[in-house]
């Protein structure tokens, strides 16, 4: 990750020139007291009227002035913290992106979201208004306490006695504020998780009757998040009052002093005057001390928080000079594989060879380690002993980019984005599949039955992960989305246990004549008969292998399957065959 300071270096010069700006502007507001002070010795006790309006064209000239050099710097720094958080937003997404599967693992979508959203908002504070009041403040008390010391020096000693207590009880504020917006921040992205698991998973909840469950869970985090917001109040409000305190008092103290000044004749009533609006003035940059450490410490609670994320690596790496085939054909063989994630065993001595535009089906109970194989196929996740290779190469020594663009795979879980039909079905590769593609895939998936019957067609908008549409549409597109993309590799990961049996047996005849390599993983022996192997799983290990005629004469899991799965049908077609028999007899 760069450091925060990477990026204000990069824009050194639009902060130089903000920098300068707001100097032009609070010198020309700290010179306006000076011409005060003219007004008051020399025209009104003076009696030299002749002077009043090239005074008062001057402090029209300083007003003008220092709304412009204002402007200039407030745009400056609103465009460059604008610049610098969006650059800093755009590679916190890319990194998360190239994380591996195990991150996502270990982190919510809620959490991330607070990260990329509310983290980098505050930064764009702190670089922004936050940062440029600081500059502001800081410059404004110095140029103030140098007319003030030039005015008279006594006087001068009371504000440069407040002021380090003023900044006492802002670092104070600060280590205190510290702790709690940790707390808050973890609090929000908790909220957030809540929040969007159960707008997502709306259905399911209003299926269970669980909203007031729901409810009660949002509530018990909101009530948290209320309770730390609160405490961090508690401190605001306890120390601020000191601020608002030194702020009424210190003019007091000036007047009171500075007119036992002018009662003795060591100062002139228009340099009382003039101290008196500088007194003022130093009023508000003490009080923004308590604002912008508020600010500023929440500030550096996000920025540490993505800086743990910047700190997260891939697990899953390329070489440094990957491999990178001509053309992949789609042979896939896995060699003496094991697989284990977080010291539990998954896979365990995984072989088969799978030659270019050959069928493999893949059968087991839940938890047999199916999906897994799929998934370490992907490199999702490196295996932890043998070899998988794809046309005879490692797939360790190969890009991770060409790996992945070489497989189509339909999920178990089909995720569809909030899109159009058209582009869901493109994300293979947007800018390569046509329009006529895109016609058949739909017409092999049999997607185009129900997309032919939309308004829009094509062009029809899916709402949120495929809201609104059946298990089984939902189910046909994923499929259309994968033959688009004509990768050698298609991998079918129970995609059709959504469909009714005719449409799954249609889908499935059209699938014969799909030229690529295929990895079919079911329940259902109807989908994976048709294979050149099928092998059986059973927690992690291969317990049965061959072809569907193989496998039913061994009498094992897979002919129990069958038998679960067309024993009926099987009963039923002897009994027909048997009274066919007897009636033929008679």
């Amino acid at each position: 990750m760069n450091k925060l300071s990477y990026y204000i270096k990069k824009y050194w010069y639009a902060y130089a020139f903000a920098l300068l700006c707001t100097v032009i502007s609070v010198i020309m507001d700290m010179v306006s007291p000076q011409v005060t002070k003219r007004v008051i010795d020399q025209v009104i006790i003076g009696g030299e009227s002749g002077l009043l309006p090239s005074l008062l064209l001057m402090i029209l000239f300083l007003g003008f002035g220092r709304a412009v050099f204002a402007y200039l710097k407030e745009l400056t720094f609103d465009f460059t913290s604008s610049k610098i958080s969006s650059m800093l937003r755009k590679r916190l997404f890319i990194h998360i992106q190239k994380l591996s599967i195990s991150f996502f693992d270990k982190n919510n979508t809620g959490e991330l979201m607070s990260r990329v959203k509310d983290d980098i908002d505050r930064i764009w504070a702190a670089t922004g208004y936050v940062g440029m009041l600081i500059f502001e403040v800081t410059i404004h008390t110095g140029i103030a306490l140098f007319f003030m010391y030039r005015l008279s020096p006594g006087l001068a000693i009371i504000p440069t006695i407040v002021l380090p207590v003023v900044a006492g009880l802002a670092i104070l504020m600060e280590n205190k504020l510290g702790k709690v917006y940790e707390k808050i921040s973890e609090q929000n992205a908790k909220l957030n998780t809540v929040a969007q698991e159960n707008l997502s998973g709306v259905r399911t909840v209003k299926s269970f009757a669980r909203e007031k469950f729901e409810i009660n869970k949002f509530l018990s985090h909101n009530k948290q998040y209320y309770d730390l917001n609160m405490k961090q109040s508690k401190v605001f409000i306890k120390l601020y009052p000191y601020f608002q305190l030194i702020t009424k008092i210190l003019p007091m103290i000036v007047i009171f002093f500075g007119g036992r000044k002018v009662i003795s004749g060591e100062i002139t009533l228009g340099t009382l005057g003039a101290f008196t609006e500088y007194s003022l003035n130093i009023v508000w940059p003490m009080e923004m001390l308590g604002w912008l450490s508020n600010d500023l410490a929440a500030a550096f609670a996000s920025y540490k928080r993505i800086k743990k994320i910047f700190a997260e690596k891939p697990e899953i790496v390329e070489k440094e000079n990957p491999i990178v085939l001509d053309k992949v054909k789609g042979s896939v063989e896995f060699d003496k594989v094991c697989f284990t994630i977080n010291d539990k065993k998954i896979l365990t001595d995984i072989s088969f060879n799978l030659p270019a535009g050959k069928t493999i089906g893949i059968m087991g109970a839940t938890g047999a380690g199916k999906t897994s194989i799929i998934n370490i196929l992907q490199r999702f996740y490196d295996i932890t002993d043998g070899e998988i290779r794809l046309d005879g190469v490692n797939i360790r020594e190969l890009s991770l980019k060409q790996l992945r663009e070489s497989i189509s795979i339909v999920m178990q879980d089909v995720f569809l984005f909030s899109d159009t039909i058209s582009e869901n079905v493109k994300l293979g590769n947007r800018k390569r599949i046509s329009k006529e593609e895109i016609i058949e895939a739909a017409r092999f998936s049999q997607t185009n039955e129900f997309i032919d019957k939309l308004d829009d067609g094509y062009e029809t908008v899916i709402g949120e992960r495929g809201v609104g549409m059946s298990g089984g549409q939902k189910q046909r597109i994923s499929i259309a989305r994968a033959l688009a993309k004509k990768a050698p590799i298609l991998v079918l990961d129970d995609s059709t246990s959504a469909l009714d049996m005719e449409t799954e047996h249609s889908i499935q005849k059209a699938l014969l004549n799909v030229k690529a390599t295929k990895i079919i993983i079911a329940h259902r022996i109807s989908a994976v008969r048709n294979a050149d192997e099928i092998i059986i799983l059973e927690d992690g290990k291969i317990i049965e292998r061959g072809t569907h005629e193989t496998l039913l004469k061994e009498k094992g899991y897979y002919y129990k399957t069958y038998l679960a799965q067309y024993g009926e049908y099987i009963s039923t077609t002897d009994a027909l065959t048997r009274t066919g028999s007897d009636n033929r007899g008679f």
